[in-house]
């Protein structure tokens, strides 16, 4: 990468300055001498466009006015810079009165050619004893540009999780998408085969006591066989084959009749009753029977469980009904969760379960913040569980509370990193694999939703607890007894 261009101080009128400052909506209320006092102060410098102005880390030694152009922050994210923000004229940049801030949050480029106003940190102290209404207005404007950061935080947190979300749905829809894909192609000429076998059926001028045995085989062959292991079902199709060859008959319907619940007893029985010519035809058609069923309910199984799996997507998502607050079925949305990182606890062969009291009263919130919690806190727990390991989800009522328990048996959280655990940008995930603002948001979600979120941790035991209130009108239904319940913990 080219070394960019260093930024040039120049030296800008005072009437100028104090003018840009003045039209932005920020210094609407602040007396003109008060900006002509922060002007005589800093300084003017411009950075070309794709100039860095500040490194992520490097301190926060001076505050930034943005006069014109476009200023874009970018986080570190999976071993590369990802656009997090991008402010415009008037936005204030780096430190500010009264801010804690030490460090730069983020990686500060210049999207444009890019003019700011520059103010050390060492005029601050001067600035709030001589210009009260300017440093009210930066202050309000730390407020705000906190606000601001925070929603973007979750925002960018969402998509990220949104984005692996997504790639492991795809990958558990294209199992079955491609199943009902291969036997619907297979069809047609399964039913050809089917029609056929029928015809031939028809021309052989069974009886009919005939017709009705050869019905019954095929009746048979509409349930499938009992579960068998891969040695036991190849022995089978063997027998099959071996029976039909000694019957001069097409081995080819073997593995199609093993796979059904059709013995060799009943074969032998209509056997009987046919005539050789006979018997492959009535055997064929019954076998052309069994396979486009076979198909059938592939297709079936596999179509039902793309619905399924959509229809945990819009539970999940609450995409008819997002930001709107409503009674959530804190079950149902732990389950849709679970269906949505299905392909990653089998990719580590983690056994998820589930374990909700059946009168689990219902919470009063927005249902897609609290799954993000559910998403946040059983994504870290299959991740925490060792391969073969076990999560455990369960929800009980405890007085007027519900609580929610997520469980690992991994190695547990290190004592030096618990203090840590809810951290903005904490984690201890590889780069690239976590931006640690997980837990930060979970808590934010539920404390907004007036819970609280707490952990206890020790190696192969890791437990996290959500403690929700019952929606309102089911805890005054409850009554004494249970606002006088057990602790929720």
């Amino acid at each position: 990468m080219g070394s960019s261009p260093p930024p040039t101080t120049v030296t800008v009128p005072d009437r100028d300055v104090v003018g840009t400052l003045a039209s932005f909506p920020l210094f609407k209320s602040v007396p003109q001498t008060q900006l002509e006092w922060l002007s005589a102060r800093g300084h003017v410098q411009r950075f070309t466009a794709g100039s860095p102005i500040a490194e992520s880390g490097t301190p926060a030694d001076d505050m930034w006015i943005l006069l014109d152009g476009r200023v874009a922050g970018h986080v570190p994210a999976a071993g590369s810079l990802r656009k997090f923000e991008e402010v415009g004229p008037g936005y204030v940049l780096g430190t500010m009165p009264y801010s804690r801030m030490r460090t730069m949050p983020s990686r500060a480029v210049a999207e444009d050619d890019t003019t700011l106003f520059v103010l050390s940190r060492s005029h601050f102290t001067d600035l709030v004893r001589e210009c009260p209404d300017l440093a009210s207005a930066f202050v309000h404007h730390m407020l705000d540009r906190a606000r601001d950061y925070r929603a973007a935080q979750i925002h960018d947190e969402r998509m990220q999780s949104l984005g692996r979300l997504a790639a492991g749905f795809a990958h558990e829809l294209n199992n079955p998408a491609s199943g009902a894909s291969s036997h619907a192609r297979s069809l047609a000429a399964l039913l050809d085969d089917l029609n056929a076998a029928s015809r031939a059926l028809a021309r052989a001028r069974l009886t009919d006591e005939q017709i009705d045995a050869v019905d019954a085989v095929r009746r048979m062959c509409y349930d499938a066989c009992a579960p068998k292991s891969p040695l036991e079902a190849a022995d089978r199709e063997d027998e099959f084959a071996d029976w039909l060859l000694a019957h001069d008959i097409d081995p080819a319907a073997a593995s199609t009749l093993a796979a059904t619940n059709l013995s060799l007893a009943a074969l032998d029985g209509i056997a009987a009753m046919l005539p050789a010519k006979t018997l492959g035809i009535a055997i064929g058609w019954a076998a052309s029977d069994a396979a486009a069923r076979h198909a059938t309910a592939h297709i079936t199984a596999a179509t039902g469980r793309i619905h399924s799996l959509v229809g945990a997507v819009k539970g999940f998502t609450f995409m008819d009904r997002e930001g709107v607050p409503d009674h959530i079925d804190v079950a149902r949305g732990l389950t849709d969760t679970v269906a949505m990182l299905e392909n990653k606890s089998h990719s580590k062969s983690v056994r998820v379960q589930i374990e909700t009291s059946g009168d689990l009263p219902t919470v009063y919130g927005v249902g897609s913040q609290l799954n993000q919690v559910w998403e946040k806190l059983i994504d870290n727990a299959i991740d925490a569980a060792p391969s073969g390991g076990t999560v455990t989800l369960t929800a009980t009522r405890r007085g007027d509370f519900v609580v929610v328990r997520v469980m690992d048996d991994g190695p547990g959280i290190p004592e030096e990193h618990r203090a840590r655990i809810f951290d903005p940008f904490f984690t201890t995930k590889p780069v690239g694999l976590g931006t640690g603002l997980g837990l930060d948001i979970a808590r934010r979600f539920v404390n907004l939703h007036e819970g609280d979120l707490d952990f206890s941790s020790h190696p192969g035991h890791t437990v996290f607890r959500v403690r929700l209130p019952v929606a309102r009108h089911e805890a005054a239904d409850a009554g004494a007894v249970n606002r006088l319940g057990a602790s929720p913990r």
